[in-house]
């Protein structure tokens, strides 16, 4: 694992080999696991520990000792559960858990060799410390919060007791996940390690609450079949197109000085778009194992199909044809964005784009191209976002315009994310300001013009609202004025008049 004769590229390769061996020794452990030790046959117990042990006995296999982070960042964190009660614990297990992750990824990046994945054993614990703050958060929002104060989507998520010791090891180290992940929630796993019946889910989304019922255990070759065929053509392409279309060499100097601005538009959408598929394969595969074991079912639909997409990480069709930022950002690495989704997005009290984007970037690690690419990504989105809610209902009239509009989103969003994720693969900063210099930091700049004349415009649109307002309110008031001035002379007049009548009537009288 260490890097030998200074080759960096056959240290990379051997990791990635170790990686793919190692995964589909979990895809058949996983046909082992429905099979023989199926919920209808085995004990909820002897599930949780063969899972776990088959999980560590993979971790010890790839990074050898250092494997035991994995237990220890798992076992203190359950300490802290126990000691710190369930009022705080949210927040000192997200601390120590996010803490001991960065404290991992500088020794990794900076201790042993920068740029190089030897020993890469900071990928795992990234799924980790998103499964202890998940369920810490999940078991304060079920034993703490009132149900009132929570959301559809935490009170259905939310947990009701204090997992064991056995069952934490077991949803955090399992063989299903423990490389490549993807998250679970604590809920989901254990009904179908315990083989309970399918209880009210949350669909993300609409915000409601889907009520499944009881429902037959169907078979998942099927989808495991098709999803193999994904990852056997992403790992094709990423061994064959993927290496002639390096990103590194949207910085190169001659390319630069000599490709046209057609060109280097073209060659950086390639080469990102080249750089996915090796997620793809990754992704696909970890959803695979985990659908072999029988995890994963979301449920049948109207037609009777089954689906078993329920921890699915990516929605390829949909992230080559987005049309917007929010729609790629929603269809890549889904079970990430839904962790900083309901970590930190829906609990900010300020700025909750800005902290999770940040989040993001300290949760992938320590390299500075990941806050490049983070605090870019804030930009992208705001004025994303502004345009979408300023413009695109121009163009919804008719069939026509909202295709030339998809056609234009879509070319727009692909540059985009393009740009905004190079420094995401070149690390350093130095290459990083190298690309985005070159380019003249030109999307930044558009977009902070786009977000500043938007929000600027919607500040004299309600300013003028706001004086148009203003105007009705004291003509209104005015008009108030007048009637109550009225009535008060008529009712002064009219007490006039009864005063000198009954004075005359008295002078009368005498």
């Amino acid at each position: 694992r260490r890097r030998v004769g200074g080759d960096s590229g056959k240290v990379r390769e051997e990791c990635e080999v170790n990686f793919v061996v190692c995964q589909l020794f979990a895809l058949l452990a996983a046909v082992w696991f429905r099979t023989y030790l199926h919920s209808s046959k085995a004990s909820p117990f002897i599930r949780h520990v063969v899972a776990t042990l088959l999980g560590l006995y993979l971790a010890l296999f790839c990074f050898g000792w250092y494997a035991l982070h994995f237990v220890i960042q798992s076992g203190i964190s359950y300490y802290i559960m126990i000691i710190i009660g369930v009022e705080n614990m949210h927040k000192y297990c997200f601390v120590f858990a996010l803490g001991y992750l960065t404290v991992c990824q500088i020794s990794r990046v900076y201790i042993f060799d920068y740029g190089q994945y030897s020993a890469d054993f900071s990928g795992p614990m990234m799924i980790i410390t998103q499964k202890i703050t998940s369920l810490a958060y999940e078991i304060h929002d079920g034993m703490f919060r009132k149900d009132e104060e929570l959301t559809p989507s935490q009170r259905c998520l939310a947990v009701r007791r204090m997992p064991s010791l056995l069952e934490y090891l077991s949803y955090n180290c399992n063989f299903m996940g423990i490389l490549a992940g993807p998250l679970c929630s604590y809920k989901d796993y254990i009904t179908f390690i315990e083989g309970r019946s399918y209880q009210p889910t949350q669909s993300e989304a609409n915000g409601k609450e889907e009520i499944k019922y009881e429902q037959t255990d169907p078979s998942p070759n099927t989808a495991v079949a098709q999803k193999l065929v994904v990852c056997g053509l992403s790992l094709l392409f990423h061994m064959t197109v993927s290496k002639t279309l390096p990103v590194e060499y949207n910085i190169d100097d001659n390319f630069r000085a000599t490709a046209s601005l057609p060109t280097r538009i073209i060659y950086l959408y390639l080469s990102l778009m080249a750089a996915r598929p090796k997620y793809y394969f990754a992704w696909t595969l970890a959803d695979a194992i985990n659908n072999a074991a029988g995890f994963g079912f979301r449920g049948y639909d109207k037609n009777g199909v089954p689906h078993w997409d329920l921890i699915s990480n990516l929605r390829i069709l949909h992230i080559e044809l987005s049309t917007s930022f929010k729609m790629f950002l929603d269809n890549w690495n889904i079970q990430t964005a839904l962790w900083l989704k309901r970590v930190c997005y829906e609990r900010a009290s300020f700025s909750p784009t800005i902290q999770t984007f940040i989040l993001s970037a300290i949760w992938h690690g320590v390299y500075p191209g990941y806050y490049l690419t983070f605090l870019t990504g804030v930009v992208m989105t705001l004025a994303a976002r502004t345009v979408r809610r300023n413009i695109r209902h121009y163009f919804t009239d008719s069939p026509a315009t909202k295709l030339c509009y998809d056609i234009m989103t879509w070319m727009t969003t692909q540059v985009a994310i393009s740009y905004t994720v190079v420094p995401f693969v070149l690390l350093s900063v130095k290459p990083s300001i190298k690309f985005y210099s070159s380019w003249y930091f030109s999307l930044h700049i558009i977009c902070i013009l786009v977000f500043l004349i938007f929000t600027t415009k919607r500040t004299k649109k309600g300013s003028k609202e706001q004086e148009g307002i203003q105007s009705s309110w004291s003509k209104k008031q005015e008009e108030e004025k007048s009637i109550r001035g009225h009535n008060n002379y008529s009712t002064t007049n009219n007490f006039s008049q009864k005063r000198e009548i009954i004075c005359r009537n008295t002078t009368t009288k005498q």
